[in-house]
């Protein structure tokens, strides 16, 4: 017969892991969705905690004399598991930054829609990075990566024990930031120097023959060749990826590291 039977202690820890990874699950990239049922969700933390339960109870013992200890001890595990979702959740801004640069360029910047994941407008572009993005992440493992990563926190940062580094967070962001610029720029660097090699011929062509339109020739060359090249470097995507799957592991990792 199973025996059910545990003891308060027992609660109380499974809590606190439970704490920590839902708060990781709302924020970490794909499973933070809009489109994603709650109940999957806290489902998906649920169990996960209930897994690491299982390994993490002898490791070490959380001890406080109140309930407003207590409730302090679950502050820190909630903004420990949110901090770390963070991390991998600003990596996949990336793709909507270049996607915002290729729409400007291109002359379909005025053309947002609504990103049922986020709830907020998105350049048309950066949707479709960022569903590929998605499905590289389901068809690389790269969600089997944050979920061991966020097993192996409850290691280097022991329930009741991160310490919070305010210096080491914001190199971190400083950091990111650069890179942030960086891999988006790349991202977008065959439509950016299309669009200006296209520019310089307009230009070039308005001075020879001045009687023509160039706007309104111009901007149906741009969304012509700006698409065309968009559909040409489609298949750039799966390494475009890499790098921001890497930077998603640099920036985790730098992200707990400030928090040990």
């Amino acid at each position: 017969m199973i025996n059910y039977s545990f003891s308060i202690y027992d609660l109380e820890y499974f809590l606190l892991i439970f704490t920590r990874v839902s708060c990781f699950v709302f924020l970490a990239p794909f499973f933070s969705m809009k489109n994603t049922p709650a109940t999957i969700r806290v489902g998906i933390s649920f169990f996960t905690a209930m897994l690491l339960y299982q390994s993490l109870t002898p490791a070490n013992i959380v001890e406080f004399d109140s309930v407003l200890e207590y409730a302090v001890i679950v502050m820190k595990e909630a903004i420990v598991g949110l901090l770390i979702g963070f991390a991998a959740s600003i990596c996949i801004s990336i793709v909507n930054f270049a996607g915002s640069i290729s729409d400007m360029e291109t002359g379909l910047s005025m053309a947002t829609l609504m990103d049922p994941t986020t709830q907020e407008n998105t350049s048309i572009t950066g949707v479709f990075y960022q569903y590929v993005l998605m499905l590289m992440m389901i068809a690389t493992g790269m969600y089997r990566y944050l979920f061991g990563a966020l097993a192996d926190t409850f290691t280097l940062i022991p329930v009741n024990g991160a310490v919070f580094r305010g210096d080491a967070l914001l190199t971190s962001m400083l950091g990111f930031l650069g890179d942030y610029v960086v891999i988006g720029f790349r991202i977008v660097l065959p439509v950016f120097c299309t669009m200006l090699l296209l520019n310089t011929v307009l230009g070039v062509l308005a001075k020879v023959s001045p009687q023509m339109n160039m706007f309104a020739v111009g901007i149906q060359l741009k969304i012509l060749v700006g698409l065309s090249v968009i559909f040409i470097t489609a298949g750039m995507l799966p390494g475009t990826a890499d790098y921001i799957f890497e930077e998603m592991k640099q920036m985790i990792q730098s992200f707990v590291g400030a928090l040990q």
